[in-house]
């Protein structure tokens, strides 16, 4: 029998790899706001869904971050404080659908102060194309999140220099969940979107997907007094 013995890392390459894990972190955050022209919102088949209809119609929103925005992985949290895109209700009758989700699309999301749990490890996020919601009415609520192909990119430098794209190949789709209120809010619970990181040491090139939870109050911008809510 021959025996292997497991390879020691000195302390630099501890936290080079601690790095790189923080790296997929900081992408969970950034795709926690907004939403996707042509999403499906999970456990609602288009020809099962029940009726869903978006209001008031042809009025702007705001979708603006609740708190914190965090991801976690293993021991490594990073945390976003801002994070806003906005969007429009489609006119109507677009903002009604008798047997599924009712979509509107969005501003790429801008994302700051963005911090990590670890030393010597800084982050810039680039966002294009159209983002959207799918919006579904049920109990609960659902909302189906789509990230354009390449439309988020996060580069990291310091001890770790890498490259982590969403939706690397093609447009996905993530799901979340809506309640309606004074303002309304989208939730987004242990979310998963596929990444692929490119990079040297420390980066974490075998991750296929990352989770983020977060949550962003919408408020209607045409009518301050009115929100924005999603009924059958």
């Amino acid at each position: 029998m021959t025996m292997t013995h497991p390879t020691r890392r000195t302390p630099r390459q501890r936290a080079l790899r601690t790095a790189g894990t923080g790296v997929v972190a900081a992408l969970g955050l950034a795709l926690a706001v907004t939403s996707p022209a042509t999403a499906q919102p999970a456990g609602t088949p288009s020809a099962a869904a029940p009726a869903t209809t978006v209001s008031p119609a042809g009025h702007g929103f705001t979708a603006t971050l609740s708190g914190k925005a965090t991801f976690k992985a293993g021991s490594v949290t990073v945390t976003c404080k801002t994070s806003a895109s906005s969007g429009q209700v489609p006119a109507a009758p677009g903002n009604q659908n008798p047997a599924g989700p009712v979509s509107s699309s969005t501003t790429p999301a801008t994302y700051g102060s963005c911090t990590t749990s670890m030393p010597g490890v800084a982050a810039t996020v680039t966002t294009t194309g159209t983002w959207g919601v799918a919006m579904q009415y049920g109990t609960p609520v659902t909302a189906g999140l789509t990230i354009p192909a390449g439309g988020f990119v996060l580069k990291t430098s310091g001890l770790a220099s890498c490259t982590v794209t969403a939706a690397p190949t093609s447009a996905a789709t993530v799901n979340g969940s809506w309640t309606n209120g004074a303002p309304s809010t989208l939730t987004f619970t242990n979310a998963s979107v596929p990444v692929k990181v490119v990079g040297g040491f420390g980066c974490p090139t075998g991750s296929t997907s990352s989770t983020f939870n977060a949550a962003y109050t919408v408020s209607d911008t045409t009518d301050p007094a009115a929100q924005i809510t999603v009924t059958g």
